[in-house]
């Protein structure tokens, strides 16, 4: 995954992100993510241009040699029942699309590797509403200072978070931070758009509480 914001269309370096911080009403850009063949995990960190899941997998069109969706199941991580829930192409026709809003975290599955963009102006901070159990969440645009999932943790320790994970698109697995008094065992480097899994076991809100609140998607009515 490549992070990169623009501020006033003008690509800079990595450097610039505390004018991000400081001043985001002016900022527009990109967030790029590297997609496998396989399932990839994926946020939607700048303004969303897509009301549901399946106008994001029509985003990346179709295989030129076969026709087959490039794109073809979108899902989403249902905190309540504890399992991603999916939206699944069918011959143009997406079975159980739902809603998704700036700040949802998404599983794609991907016919072949590509690049998908969340692109636009950029939004107030992201929060999530935390249950006791599992939860998806991306680090904020404006946590760049956080750079390891150790610190994330520690910082919604009031919550309870004692685990900390990543989809590793190679593997295809969760690789796993677990909290043991204080210490996180196979800590890993994050930044800012990166989508991750947490593990509470109190219901906490993270950051606090702001413009951006992220809600949960839901189910697009036909």
């Amino acid at each position: 995954m490549k992070k990169l914001l623009l501020p006033l269309l003008l690509i800079l370096s990595f450097s610039f992100l505390a004018a991000v911080e400081s001043d985001p009403s002016a900022v527009v850009g990109y967030v790029k993510y590297d997609l496998v063949a396989g399932n990839n995990m994926v946020a939607l960190p700048m303004t969303c241009p897509w009301a549901t899941a399946g106008a994001l997998g029509d985003s990346f069109g179709t295989d030129p040699g076969t026709g087959a969706a490039i794109v073809d199941q979108v899902s989403y991580w249902d905190a309540a029942s504890q399992f991603f829930i999916s939206a699944v192409e069918f011959g143009g026709y997406w079975e159980d699309d739902f809603a998704i809003t700036t700040g949802n975290v998404l599983m794609l599955n991907s016919y072949a590797a590509a690049t998908m963009y969340s692109a636009g102006t950029l939004p107030p901070p992201a929060t999530y509403n935390l249950v006791a159990g599992n939860n998806t969440l991306m680090v904020p645009l404006n946590k760049s200072s956080i750079t390891m999932a150790g610190a994330l943790g520690d910082e919604m320790v009031a919550g309870g978070v004692d685990q900390i994970s990543y989809w590793d698109a190679a593997s295809q697995f969760f690789i796993t931070a677990v909290e043991f008094g204080g210490y996180w065992e196979d800590d890993f480097t994050i930044g800012i758009a990166m989508p991750l899994m947490a593990n509470a076991y109190t219901p906490i809100t993270w950051p606090a509480r702001g413009l951006g609140s992220v809600s949960t998607p839901s189910r697009a009515r036909n």
